[in-house]
């Protein structure tokens, strides 16, 4: 099995949620990656629990990414 069907469906989830959705795409990323506040009730309402579904790997990869890096 190749890696590139699921990159690519990876990638399309990534780029189909910063387009529909951008404010809560970038605090879901800064917010799981500890760049955020953690007890700010304001945040919380921004963040979609639902974008971190298993199978959106280049997602989890920026999140850990910002996780170690910054």
């Amino acid at each position: 099995m190749s890696l590139t069907p699921l990159l690519f469906r990876s990638l399309l989830r990534l780029v189909t949620s910063l387009v529909n959705e951008p404010a809560a795409s970038i605090t879901t990323l800064l917010y799981y990656s500890e760049l955020l506040p953690q007890n700010n009730m304001v945040l919380r309402r921004l963040v979609r629990r639902e974008l971190l579904h298993e199978e959106n790997y280049l997602f989890h990869f920026l999140i850990n990414f910002l996780r170690c890096f910054w």
